[in-house]
């Protein structure tokens, strides 16, 4: 990332940080003992946003300052691979399931084996997939989808939100609460429904709560998404065990999963700053 500026910490830049949020510029403000800076992505206008700044600064209204796009130069996807890989890789298993239909691939990604006799599904333990070393099988059925609106919910909210952790905290940090949320979800998921199920909602319900505390302990807005996104998911949780979900077209909901992934969100805050250093991921 490109620093920005640096100012001292009584600089109150909440109201900044604000309106480059409104203008979707992804940023990270860093504090020390006695400074405060902000940073942008290589493929944010560094100059632009610094011009804006000083132009806040000394006293014109931000309601009055332009944003063009050029402030945001160009898409690549290598700014952020996991998000990019993640979206990509559920669609080829999605489709190579053929969206729960292919159970010759499905036995091979659920969290443990199965075996259909007639209409009985028996099944090994998760002990089973630990002692024969099987244990991608504890993360791939987030990539298994079993409806069109399914994967497609779940990718926009992964390209939303996924995109904004990796790019402001790195891959390794998204990576770590994709990992931690998708194995703390599906081991919830497996105890109550058995081995058949699948889906990335449980990491999404996990990356909404994460930036939502993220920012909520923050004295600026990290992450900057409305708080309304956290009582939408609530509410999507909610409607998910009436069974209406189901009725519209999004297949068997796996409930417990994602409010597995929920929990386990809220807690990936005080797992990530217990793992890397405070300021380098706010």
């Amino acid at each position: 990332m490109i620093k920005v500026f640096e100012v001292s910490l009584s600089d109150d830049l909440k109201e900044f940080a604000e309106f480059l949020w409104m203008h979707e510029i992804p940023h990270r403000i860093l504090e020390d003992e006695q400074s405060q800076s902000l940073w942008v992505p290589r493929h944010v206008n560094a100059d632009r946003v610094r011009f804006i700044f000083e132009q806040w600064r000394n006293g014109k209204k931000l309601t009055d300052i332009k944003v063009q796009r050029p402030l945001r130069q160009r898409f690549n996807p290598l700014d952020f691979p996991l998000t990019v890989g993640l979206i990509i890789l559920s669609a080829l298993i999605t489709f190579g399931i053929g969206f729960g239909g292919q159970y010759s691939l499905m036995h091979r990604l659920t969290i443990t084996d199965f075996r259909l006799e007639g209409r009985v599904i028996l099944q090994d333990g998760l002990l089973e997939s630990l002692l024969t070393f099987e244990v991608w099988r504890f993360i791939t059925p987030i990539f298994m989808h079993f409806s069109l609106p399914h994967i497609l919910f779940n990718a926009l909210w992964i390209w939303v939100i996924g995109r904004r952790i990796e790019q402001l905290q790195g891959t390794w940090i998204f990576l770590i609460v994709v990992l931690w949320a998708g194995v703390t979800s599906n081991i919830a998921q497996f105890w109550v429904s058995g081995p058949l199920f699948g889906g990335l909602s449980g990491v999404v319900f996990a990356i909404l709560a994460y930036t939502w505390l993220w920012d909520k302990q923050a004295r600026v807005p990290f992450f900057g998404f409305p708080p309304a996104l956290m009582i939408f998911m609530v509410f999507w949780l909610v409607i998910g065990y009436t069974g209406l979900l189901e009725v519209i077209g999004f297949g068997s909901i796996a409930n417990t999963a994602h409010l597995a992934g929920l929990v386990a969100g809220l807690l990936a805050v005080p797992l990530i700053q217990a793992i890397f250093k405070r300021e380098t991921v706010l």
